[in-house]
């Protein structure tokens, strides 16, 4: 039987290769998709799907298409809504993978993308009313977000941007929200993953965080 030996540097690292060298042509691993909706210049909803983003406190990063309507939309108009979808309405961001609210559609977007006017009709999603921005919310969508875009950052490239946006109003299906709680419960919000080009509905819980709200109480022998 093998031996650790006392004089190794634990925290030395191993030299034994247990991986090989990938080549994806695209890195999304996996985040949850949303469809973000903006107001375009006439005063007319524009509505697209993404799926980079994170959160911080009340923020959201958002990484965006420079060439895009949302992009334009929401530098002169910075009410936006970001609206999650759960796992049945990826057909939805289907629909809209090769639309394009600019017209007249740019030149490096013409062989992906025809432009659509009316995206939620294309969509076959509802445009809902919102509070306090003028864009609305996807009436489909069980989590919504009203937000207002706070700083673009152009990326290194200049093919998209880095939308840092404050989340003013969370709107949510009552099933997500435990009476009296005020908050979302992750154990039945099932959000519409998007990893490596594909849909996927949430797993089961593997574990969670002591700081959760939702976690068991610890067990004491």
């Amino acid at each position: 039987m093998m031996t650790a030996d006392p004089s190794a540097d634990p925290s030395a690292a191993t030299s034994i290769e247990t991986h090989i060298v990938a080549h994806p042509h695209v890195l999304y691993v996996g985040t949850p998709a949303y469809l973000i909706a903006s107001t375009n210049s006439d005063g007319t909803p524009n509505l697209a799907a993404a799926s980079s983003h994170w959160a911080l406190g009340d923020m959201l990063c958002l990484g965006l298409e420079a060439a895009g309507q949302t992009a334009q939309n929401i530098a002169d108009r910075p009410g936006i809504t970001v609206n999650f979808p759960s796992a049945p309405l990826w057909p939805a961001l289907v629909r809209l993978s090769h639309l394009t609210g600019r017209h007249p559609v740019p030149a490096d977007k013409s062989k992906r993308y025809r432009f659509e006017k009316d995206k939620f009709g294309a969509a076959q999603l509802t445009p809902q009313a919102s509070e306090l921005v003028d864009a609305p919310r996807v009436q489909e969508c069980a989590l919504q977000f009203e937000a207002t875009v706070r700083r673009m950052t152009p990326g290194l490239d200049g093919g998209y941007f880095m939308v840092e946006a404050q989340v003013l109003r969370v709107h949510a299906d009552p099933a997500l929200v435990p009476e009296g709680t005020g908050e979302i419960d992750p154990r039945v919000w099932h959000p519409l993953i998007y990893a490596f080009r594909h849909f996927f509905d949430r797993g089961p819980e593997a574990g969670w965080l002591d700081s959760s709200r939702w976690a068991p109480p610890p067990v004491i022998d």
